[in-house]
């Protein structure tokens, strides 16, 4: 073998390629001039077939089990290993639980090089880190377990809990980034760094520049990929150098070098925000998971609401259980209302109304003394329609996506963008329309003429100006969509939930629990004296769990009905969509493997308009779907079954199918 001279002459590359049965290593010669470049994290080229492909130093060692010459390296295109083995540890782990590929994983756990910031950053010097001693436990005697759970990480210990936080309140309770601070300082004590996940780049902000003022002196980085090359790069790096020990970010700061770590946070880990979209399909929650249990850092899952996978690792044994004192949550929450058939009957005919006048005297009443919340499903004027005559929905005549009205008037279609100008209904030859969801521009409509002369605020990603980050303690309606509440000075004196049965009765799994996030988010924007009311036949088992603020218990039985359905995240599941002679195939082995599997049925269509541009009523989806389903002690066998299955695919160059497991939507 060539190499003479060379300390391990044989690289182990993994290819820069999501070409499933590529993912595995490749044995490459290190030439002597690149001996100290190539070092193991580094990325390269290489030679593979008739194309230079770049790749990733995975191992180095001194022998192959090539029977050939080794072809050389090509360039190392950076010296700096930004792969570090935690890194790579758990960029394996992800890969094995999503049965998917190690490069789609480094994708997201390494950002694109910038050459000229990794010039100006490598080699600049670490400043000395402060030295800090453990924080009193006072702000967090408010939750039962919260003291134990910060003298942990002061030990250095690795404690997993799901903390279900209360609004702050001055004199009762601490916010949850001040609790978070205190947190993070146990953490750095003990000379471990700390991650925290969040789902905008926004919050992301907020959150690093509040951990900088009550960590003066320690370097706090944001990364986010909304920041550009050259700034998430830079992040990166400071993070990877120790320079920065605490970093905060989105979902793919999940993955960030972060020096020993000793903590890591995720704040409302039920925003669907946190799932990344792409290959390899995994939440940050379940990265953050596997974080923990690889490098033994302490794990926080956080949140007004629990989400349904939360409460799962409680019931497992795995993370504890952080929550409010009763006393504690009575005085820090708003007392919530959802009038029942009773209390709406006893208001007349507006009882039926949309917005009943029990509704209309809560605004009245908090527009006295401040700003008042409404809070909308929808955005836009009417986001659906139907026709007049027999009720059917209105779609367009070119790609059949759902018709929108707008405020002027105008029928457009969500999917294409298309202006439907003389819309005939095809089933009843009708021309008319009618609205069957209002969104926020309508609400805001309707209540500024209900209040004449105060000031109406709309919130929202559909709207021209965007969501609003805040709003002063002058009375106020605030119209705002799901997500995109402004927070007010003081809080709001009303928050009316409109359209419950929108949010909470679809036939999605979670949509319950995501209703309740959605509410929960909102209520917790309330003054304590406020009145929140809950109204638009909302799911009955939802509405009284925010009622009674138990969402422990809501999770709990979420999870025991998935139990009984065998669903995630009680049982493994993965989602397959592809054609469906390779479904049918895929499910008949699967079944032979002692798995549950369920279809193929014809998939969703969410689309747009077909390539021709026209619809082709009653055609076959080109696409099918099923779910392969295993019990939890039966997870890693399922993955790997299917990780195999489409490594033999790609061999075989068979027609590519689609694999998500424990997806957030199923159907």
């Amino acid at each position: 073998m060539a190499g003479a001279g060379v300390s391990q002459p044989v690289a182990r590359v993994l290819l820069e390629t999501a070409v499933p049965h590529l993912d595995r290593l490749f044995d490459y010669l290190v030439p002597p001039e690149l001996d100290v470049a190539a070092a193991v994290g580094t990325r390269v080229v290489v030679r593979f077939g008739r194309q230079d492909l770049h790749g990733w130093v995975w191992e180095r060692g001194d022998t192959t089990t090539h029977p050939g010459r080794l072809a050389p390296i090509r360039r190392v295109v950076s010296d700096l290993p930004v792969l570090n083995p935690e890194t790579m540890r758990l960029v394996e782990a992800v890969a094995a639980r999503t049965a998917g590929v190690r490069s789609d994983v480094i994708r997201l756990a390494v950002p694109a090089r910038h050459a000229t910031t990794e010039r100006d950053e490598r080699d600049r010097p670490a400043p000395a880190a402060p030295h800090w001693s453990p924080p009193p436990a006072d702000a967090w005697a408010a939750y039962a377990g919260g003291p134990a759970f910060l003298q942990r990480l002061a030990a250095g210990q690795a404690p997993r809990a799901v903390w279900t936080a209360l609004p702050g309140r001055p004199g009762l309770v601490a916010t949850w980034t001040r609790l978070v601070a205190d947190a993070a300082r146990a953490t750095l004590a003990g000379g471990r760094g700390v991650l925290v996940i969040v789902a905008t780049t926004e919050r992301a902000e907020a959150v690093a520049a509040a951990l900088t003022d009550a960590l003066d002196g320690e370097a706090v980085v944001t990364l986010s990929a909304e920041h550009g090359p050259a700034r998430r790069y830079r992040a990166f790096l400071r993070a990877l150098t120790g320079r920065a020990r605490v970093v905060v970010g989105t979902r793919g700061a999940a993955f960030a070098p972060v020096h020993n770590p000793g903590l890591a946070v995720i704040w409302d880990d039920g925003d669907d925000r946190l799932d990344e979209p792409r290959a390899p399909y995994i939440h940050a929650r379940t990265v953050l998971a596997l974080r923990s249990g690889l490098s033994g850092a302490g794990l926080l899952i956080a949140g007004y609401s629990r989400s349904v996978e939360a409460q799962a690792y409680i019931e497992q044994g795995w993370a504890t259980d952080l929550h409010a004192h009763r006393e504690t949550m009575r005085a820090a929450v708003a007392r919530v209302q959802v009038p029942g058939a009773p209390e709406l009957e006893a208001e007349g005919p507006s009882g039926a109304a949309r917005i009943p006048s029990l509704a209309h005297r809560a605004l009245r009443e908090a527009l006295r003394r401040g700003p008042a919340l409404v809070q909308v499903p929808r955005g836009g004027y009417a986001p659906m329609v139907a026709c007049a005559r027999c009720r059917s929905v209105a779609r367009c005549p070119v790609c059949s996506g759902p018709l929108a009205l707008g405020r002027d008037g105008t029928v457009t279609c969500r999917w294409c963008g298309r202006n439907t100008a003389n819309w005939t209904c095809p089933e009843c030859g009708h021309t008319r329309l009618r609205m069957v969801h209002v969104g926020t521009t309508r609400t805001a409509e309707e209540l500024g003429r209900a209040f004449p002369g105060v000031p109406v605020v709309t919130s929202g990603a559909r709207e021209d100006h965007g969501v609003i980050a805040g709003v002063d303690a002058r009375p106020r309606l605030v119209i705002a969509t799901p997500g995109a509440e402004p927070v007010a000075d003081g809080g709001y004196w009303a928050v009316l939930l409109l359209d419950g049965a929108a949010l909470s009765s679809r036939p999605d799994l979670g949509a319950a629990s995501e209703a309740m996030r959605q509410w929960t988010n909102a209520a917790v924007l309330a003054h304590p004296d406020a009145a929140v009311v809950l109204l638009g036949r909302p799911h009955p088992v939802a509405a009284q769990a925010l009622v009674r603020w138990d969402h422990a218990g809501f999770a709990r039985r979420e999870l025991a009905e998935r139990a009984q359905l065998h669903l995630p995240p009680a049982w493994r599941a993965a989602r397959l969509d592809g054609p469906r002679t390779r479904l049918e195939d895929l499910f008949e082995q699967a079944r032979a493997a002692g798995f549950e599997a369920l279809g193929p049925v014809a998939a969703p269509q969410h689309g747009g308009p077909t390539d021709s541009g026209a619809a082709t009523p009653g055609a076959q989806p080109p696409n099918m779907r099923g779910l392969i389903r295993a019990p939890l002690a039966r997870g890693r066998e399922l993955a790997a079954f299917l990780q195999l299955q489409m490594r033999e695919a790609s061999v075989h160059r068979e027609e590519p199918v689609r694999v998500e497991l424990d997806p957030t939507v199923l159907w």
